[in-house]
């Protein structure tokens, strides 16, 4: 019976399968790191690499994604991906020290640094131009059930399982996204994949890595640190001298040429402006919750899981609509949502139902579904196959990037401003002085997220439907522009 589905639907499902794991790993592993901390012995700093081991490997490996893809296929990539993910979690799963889970964990980031952005590509290839509404609707599954189950398994595992469990979850879920991958999936290897580009990957993995952690340590620690403040500018230098040269050779590791076409660039424009704001929303929700309403982690993802029911509610309709609509009153509909929800968070005090919060986070996931439909289906409208694999790992570059700068923003304003507002108070203020505090500046963190609702609006506002063509009606153009054409120039 399955095989009766069509080819493209195959596609979608293997992809919803590695996905699954890859975002759910992620999720449940921020509810265990303080068992994890006790369970090793281990200091917060320490700790701190069983995340940043894994960030620093995805964020050399999705550069590299495209390029692997394109040279050995799509298939025998994604099964690598697959097949490196699922051991490095079993491996994670029997670790007798950190140092062993950190070693792990960065094993673990390979492999998801080629999943998504080799997946993505396949999906996008599998289905036309004018159906990639629908792919990116299906995406809406992995990525909204999967975070808002996370924080209630991994909750669940670690009270009344073991902590152990919350890696090896990952088994029986990447051994069907590997047997869906053998079974159903066709090779796909470009012509004229290029040579390697090492210096590409060097300046790409070590740029992109340093960044993060010095947007991550910048938000921990803050950003008076030298070591912080080195970090960047030897991001900066490393991202120039990246840009620098893949702009001189002719086969780049990230074709930055891509962002000649004007909606593909638009799209990771507003990538970055969505995605940041989104992610940082969701970073601070949870503290409050738990910090100053007393929530526990499980009864914070509960009030978080509408996020998850909105998406999946607007997936369907937005989706419709975008053939008839157009990305870009779409685009501006969903981030005028999310901005909508991020101010209604300033209003809401100590004293606020829950069940308030609950309804704004359904908000939130209705904002995010109607604006990341439209942004994947358009963003790659005129991206044909010969450049779908260095596409998605660009694009999946600027998500990456963009989740990190989002949280460190958000971070960076609600630390400085706790301390801002306690300082004001004086060492006799009382406990519901203090927490009155800290409410404040949570209301002013939440309308840094505003900001980035608005540059989202002020991006989406200048795309234009026409470029999108390809992607809304079937005969709408080629599908199979690149951006190294004049028509998607300008």
């Amino acid at each position: 019976m399955i095989r009766r589905l069509e080819y493209k639907w195959l596609v979608a499902t293997t992809f919803v399968f590695g996905l699954v794991m890859q975002i759910l790993d992620l999720t449940v592993l921020n509810v265990a790191l303080a068992t994890l901390g006790r369970e090793f012995d281990a200091d917060p700093g320490t700790l701190q690499w069983v995340l940043t081991g894994y960030m620093v490997s995805l964020a050399v490996f999705i550069p590299a994604s495209g390029w692997l893809s394109d040279r050995f296929g799509s298939k025998r990539t994604f099964q690598l991906a697959v097949i490196t993910f699922t051991a490095a979690s079993v491996l994670c799963g029997l670790a007798t020290n950190i140092e062993m889970l950190i070693a792990a964990r960065v094993l673990q980031g390979i492999g998801g640094g080629m999943l998504v952005p080799v997946g993505q590509a396949m999906l996008y290839r599998a289905f036309p131009p004018y159906e990639r509404a629908k792919a990116s609707a299906v995406l809406i599954i992995p990525t909204t059930v999967a975070p808002a189950l996370g924080p209630l398994l991994g909750g669940f595992l670690v009270d009344f399982a073991s902590w152990r469990w919350i890696f090896f979850l990952n088994v029986p879920v990447g051994s069907l996204a590997l047997l869906f991958t053998v079974l159903f999936l066709r090779e796909e290897i470009q012509d004229r994949p290029g040579r390697f580009d090492l210096p590409g990957f060097v300046l790409a993995g070590a740029g992109l890595a340093i960044l993060l952690v010095a947007l991550d340590r910048g938000a921990q620690d803050g950003w008076g640190g030298a070591h912080v403040w080195g970090s960047l500018i030897a991001a900066a230098g490393l991202v120039a001298a990246l840009i620098w040269r893949e702009l001189a050779v002719d086969e780049p590791m990230l074709d930055l040429r891509l962002l000649r076409d004007r909606i593909f660039a638009s799209g990771n424009m507003v990538l970055l402006c969505a995605t940041g704001g989104m992610f940082g929303v969701f970073f601070l929700l949870p503290l409050y919750l738990q910090t100053l309403r007393g929530l526990s982690a499980l009864e914070a993802g509960i009030v978080l899981m509408p996020q998850a029911l909105g998406m999946v509610a607007t997936s369907q309709v937005t989706s419709r609509l975008y053939p008839r609509v157009g990305p870009r009153r779409l685009l501006l509909s969903g981030l005028a949502i999310s901005g909508a929800v991020s101010l209604s968070l300033w209003f809401v005090a100590l004293s606020t139902p829950v069940w308030v919060v609950a309804c704004l986070t359904f908000l939130m996931g209705v904002g995010m579904g109607t604006t990341m439909i439209p942004l994947g289906a358009a963003s790659f409208a005129r991206i044909g196959a010969p450049d779908m694999g260095r596409a998605t790992s660009l694009f999946n570059v600027s998500r990456q990037v963009a989740t990190a700068a989002g949280v460190a923003v958000l971070a960076t304003v609600l630390v400085s401003r706790t301390r801002a507002e306690i300082a004001d108070l004086g060492a006799t203020a009382s406990a519901a002085a203090r927490a009155q505090a800290q409410l404040d500046a949570y209301h002013t963190s939440f309308l840094a997220a505003l900001g980035f609702a608005v540059l989202g609006i002020i991006v989406a506002s200048f795309i234009r439907d026409t470029d999108a063509a390809p992607s809304m009606r079937r005969g709408g153009g080629s599908g199979e522009a690149t951006a190294r054409e004049p028509a998607g120039v300008g």
